[in-house]
């Protein structure tokens, strides 16, 4: 059992989909969002299919798939959480969570454009793990609470461009990850009770060509220590994204050549989905 969103852009359909059939889920909410999630709008939707509640949606796959989530409050990202992916980045690996924020508007649907942003050249991709808060996250006593915080599990891809993330940074490195478009996410979003975080295969290609193969079992802080440890500083609500860390395999490493307009990104996680992003360049 899969949440999606389904549609043009800022007017997307949230549905249910089970085993290739896409159900309608605008009779209980209108979006797939905080709220919602907070409601246990998951638990309530997937009571509603058991009861034959739910209407199926004609014609789903003529539709654009958006991101699983609406535009979240906020879009937390740890870096670095890949011992190898800090080696290839220069770096010895992290003793505490990274943290850095990209902004919301970047997220959008898995097989939207990714927008080339004026003066880049050092775009790159990030396959990643992505989790959606579902219960708020206030100074958890324990990371064996933290999951019961989590709505589900999502494919990202954290988009950066090198320079504004380095040169540019003034030491932080949200310049470089918040260009518009620069998270794509999905296809869809799998109740946390259906995933296994730390034993999750995540790959990577650029134009077919393989680039990231790893699994989130090579994690230095796993999803539950991550959430543990962002409560103790900042309060995580439903619908938040938290960006989860990379593994080997990204151009910052020096083995592979940097995006360029035209050039195109598949990304994917098993039993999450893949995405598929074209880049372009960006229009005034």
């Amino acid at each position: 059992m899969e949440f999606m969103r389904l549609g043009d852009a800022g007017s997307e359909l949230p549905v249910l989909r089970h085993h290739g059939t896409y159900y309608r889920l605008d009779g209980l909410t209108a979006d797939i969002d905080g709220a919602f999630l907070a409601e246990s709008g998951l638990a309530r939707a997937r009571a509603a299919f058991e009861d034959g509640e739910l209407p199926v949606l004609d014609r789903a796959a003529a539709l654009r798939v958006g991101a699983p989530i609406a535009r979240p409050m906020a879009v937390l990202c740890i870096g670095q959480n890949y011992a190898a992916h800090a080696a290839e980045s220069g770096n010895p690996p992290p003793t505490v969570p990274i943290l850095f924020y990209k902004h919301p508007n970047t997220v959008v649907g898995p097989y939207d454009d990714v927008v080339v942003p004026r003066g880049a050249t050092k775009v790159d991709w990030e396959i990643e793990l992505g989790v959606v808060i579902g219960k708020r996250a206030r100074y958890l006593s324990s990371p064996a609470e933290a999951l019961d915080h989590v709505a589900g599990y999502v494919t990202s891809n954290d988009v950066s461009e090198r320079d504004f993330q380095n040169a540019h940074s003034g030491g932080q490195w949200s310049k470089g990850k918040s260009s518009e478009t620069f998270n794509p996410l999905g296809p869809a979003l799998v109740p946390a009770a259906d995933v296994d975080p730390q034993q999750l295969r995540l790959w990577s290609k650029v134009n077919g060509q393989p680039r990231q193969d790893s699994s989130t079992a090579d994690m230095i802080f796993t999803v539950a220590e991550i959430i543990h440890h962002l409560s103790q500083y900042l309060v995580l609500e439903p619908g938040d994204l938290i960006n989860t860390g990379t593994p080997q395999g990204v151009a910052l490493s020096g083995n592979f050549p940097f995006l360029v307009a035209g050039d195109v990104m598949e990304v994917g996680i098993d039993g999450l989905g893949t995405g598929r992003q074209r880049l372009v360049n960006a229009t005034v």
